[in-house]
């Protein structure tokens, strides 16, 4: 009995260190995969119209993906949920997005504590972009 409990709980241990990995990758922003070339770079108008109304899939580094869905109104919203966060965190969070230059910002309620991040955006393809936020993290993700 005493080697089901220990299994129990080293498999409950590392999914708890699998959760706070991704929590700590989407907080900090964390290095994604890359991609090779860098795109086409997008800004003002063509970023806006290209995000808006889009829902886009960030890779975590342990796998799994974070949805952020890019209103029309300029609302952003997403959810942890997929990924295991609501233990360790806010799952669920909701902000504001715009674009200024060619950088797309965002701020949300309470993620990254209502801080504002502008990223720069390049289309590796209709479905995908490689971000580069304003503090050098980086990363690929879906779009849908």
């Amino acid at each position: 009995m005493i080697s089901v409990v220990a299994s129990t709980q080293a498999v409950r241990r590392w999914f708890v260190i699998v959760a706070v990995a991704t929590l700590l990758a989407m907080v900090t922003g964390l290095p994604q995969a890359s991609a090779s070339g860098k795109g086409e770079p997008l800004a003002g108008s063509a970023l806006k119209s290209f995000i808006s109304g889009k829902r886009i899939y960030l890779a975590t580094p342990l796998g799994g993906e974070i949805p952020l869905n890019y209103r029309a109104n300029g609302v952003v919203d997403g959810s942890g949920d997929a990924v295991g966060l609501g233990r360790y965190m806010t799952p669920k969070d909701s902000g504001r997005w715009w674009v200024s230059g060619n950088r797309l910002c965002q701020k949300w309620k309470e993620w990254y504590k209502g801080r504002t991040f502008c990223f720069t955006v390049d289309k590796l393809s209709d479905n995908k972009i490689r971000w580069v936020r304003d503090d050098g993290k980086s990363g690929i993700a879906r779009v849908r």
